[in-house]
C-alpha cells in the first residue's frame, strides 16, 4: 500500500507542476516588467538633465544629440533579451485554486470509486493469518467489500462458530441462504448456530430447518448430528442412535469426531436397554468416493501466467453449500498436472464428496493466492462422484 501512496504522490507532483508552472512565469514577468520601467525612468531622467545643461549653455546641440543616443543605447541595452509579457486569461487566483482543489478531488473520487480497501486486502490474504481473530477480521473486510459473496459469508459463519459466537453466525448464515438458495448444507448449518444461540434450546424454528434441509439430502451431516441430540433430550433413544449412525457413516476414519459421537451412541443404547428396549442394528457405511482430473493450461494462457501463480483444484456440490468439497493446490509450474479429489480431501469432516450425487470440477489461478478469487478459470460439466474414469480439465477462461 505504501507503493501505491509513493506513486500517486509523484503523479501528483506532476500535475501540480503545470498548474503552478504559469504562476511562476507570471511572478518572473513581473520582475521583468519591474526592471524595464526602471531603465526607463532613467533614461527620461538622462535626458531631462541633457536638456537643462542645454537650456544653460553647457551643451551645444550636437552634445545635446550624442548624449541622448548615447542614453538611448544605454536602455535598449538594459531592456535587450527581456521576453514579451504572456498574457494569460486565467489570471492568478485560478491556477492556484485548481492546484488546491485537483488534489482534494482527486482523492475524493477515489475513495469514492477506488478499491483501495480490496487492494490491501488482496496484500493481506497473500499471507498467512497469525491467529483466528486475525482470520475474522479478514472474513468481515472480505464480506464488507463483496456482500454479494456467498462463499465469503459462509466462511465467516464458520468462522465465527469456531469463535462460539452463535448468534452473529445464525445471522451469516441466513443472509448465505438468501444469496445461495435453501441449500440443504446451508439450512443445517443456520440450524445448528440459531440452536446454539438460542442457548440450546430446540425450536419450532430450528426443527423446520433441519427437516427441510432432510427432505432435501437425507445424508445432511448437521441437521443429523441436531437432530440426534434433540431425540436424546426427548428421550427418544433409538432415534437419536439411528440419527448419530447416519451421522458416524458420513464422518472419515481419522475424524477426531467420531469418537465422542460413538459414545453418545453407546450411551443412548444403554438407556435404551435399561428402559427395556433393543438396540436396532446400525447402518453399513458405503463406500468413499474418489474423482481423478488431469488439469492443464490452454496454450494461449501460458504467456500470461507466473510460474508462481497458485492453483487451486476443487470439486463443488451441483445441489448442496457453496464452498469446495475437497481441493489441491499446486502451482502453474506444476502443470500439466493429474490430481485425486476424495473424501481425505474434503475441507470438513462433514462435507464429503461421497455425500452427493453430482459434483463440478473447478481449476483457479489466483496470483494473490485466494481460492476464491483469480485471474483465470477452467470448469467441468456436473459429474457424478460414482465416476472412475480419468477426466480433463482445462484452464481457459476470465475469472469473473
Amino acid at each position: 500500500m505504501i507503493d501505491f501512496w509513493l506513486a500517486a504522490g509523484l503523479l501528483l507532483l506532476v500535475a501540480l507542476s503545470f498548474l503552478l508552472i504559469p504562476v511562476l512565469r507570471g511572478r518572473r514577468a513581473q520582475l521583468e516588467e519591474d526592471r524595464t520601467a526602471l531603465n526607463v525612468a532613467l533614461y527620461q531622467e538622462r535626458v531631462a538633465e541633457l536638456q537643462t545643461q542645454q537650456e544653460e549653455g553647457v551643451l551645444n546641440a550636437e552634445q545635446m544629440d550624442t548624449g541622448r543616443a548615447e542614453a538611448a543605447r544605454e536602455l535598449l541595452a538594459d531592456t535587450e533579451g527581456v521576453e514579451a509579457p504572456r498574457v494569460s486569461r486565467l489570471g492568478k487566483p485560478l491556477p492556484l485554486l485548481a492546484a488546491i482543489l485537483v488534489p482534494i478531488l482527486g482523492l475524493g473520487l477515489y475513495l469514492h470509486f477506488g478499491a483501495s480497501d480490496k487492494v490491501e486486502l488482496t496484500r493481506e490474504f497473500a499471507q498467512a493469518p497469525q491467529s483466528m481473530e486475525e482470520m475474522t477480521r479478514r472474513l468481515e473486510r472480505a464480506v464488507a467489500a463483496q456482500p454479494d459473496s456467498a462463499e465469503g459469508l459462509y466462511f465467516l459463519g464458520r468462522t465465527y462458530m469456531a469463535q462460539d459466537r452463535p448468534g452473529d453466525a445464525a445471522k451469516i448464515f441466513e443472509r448465505t441462504v438468501a444469496l445461495a438458495g435453501r441449500q440443504p448444507e446451508l439450512l443445517g448449518q443456520w440450524a445448528q448456530a440459531q440452536y446454539f444461540a438460542d442457548g440450546k434450546k430446540w425450536s419450532d424454528k430450528v426443527q423446520a430447518l433441519t427437516d427441510e434441509a432432510l427432505k432435501a439430502d437425507p445424508k445432511e451431516v448437521t441437521s443429523l448430528g441436531l437432530l440426534g441430540i434433540a431425540a436424546f433430550e426427548g428421550e427418544r433413544y433409538q432415534d437419536a442412535i439411528d440419527y448419530w449412525n447416519r451421522l458416524l457413516a458420513q464422518l472419515p476414519p481419522e475424524d477426531q469426531s467420531r469418537v465422542a459421537l460413538q459414545g453418545g451412541i453407546t450411551r443412548a443404547a444403554e438407556k435404551l436397554e435399561a428402559s427395556g428396549g433393543k438396540v436396532a442394528q446400525a447402518p453399513v457405511a458405503k463406500a468413499a468416493a474418489l474423482l481423478k482430473v488431469h488439469v492443464d493450461l490452454a496454450p494461449e494462457l501460458k504467456a500470461k501466467v507466473l510460474p508462481g501463480d497458485s492453483v487451486f483444484i476443487f470439486a463443488r456440490a451441483i445441489s448442496g453449500p457453496p464452498a469446495p468439497l475437497a481441493a489441491k493446490r499446486l502451482t502453474v509450474a506444476d502443470l500439466p498436472a493429474t490430481v485425486e479429489l476424495g473424501d481425505a480431501d474434503a475441507m470438513m469432516p462433514q462435507l464429503k464428496l461421497s455425500n452427493f450425487p453430482e459434483v463440478q470440477l473447478v481449476a483457479r489461478i489466483s496470483r494473490a493466492g485466494q481460492p476464491t478469487a483469480g485471474e483465470w478459470i477452467g470448469r467441468s460439466q456436473p459429474l457424478a462422484t460414482s465416476t472412475t474414469a480419468q477426466q480433463k480439465l482445462t484452464i481457459d477462461s476470465p475469472d469473473k
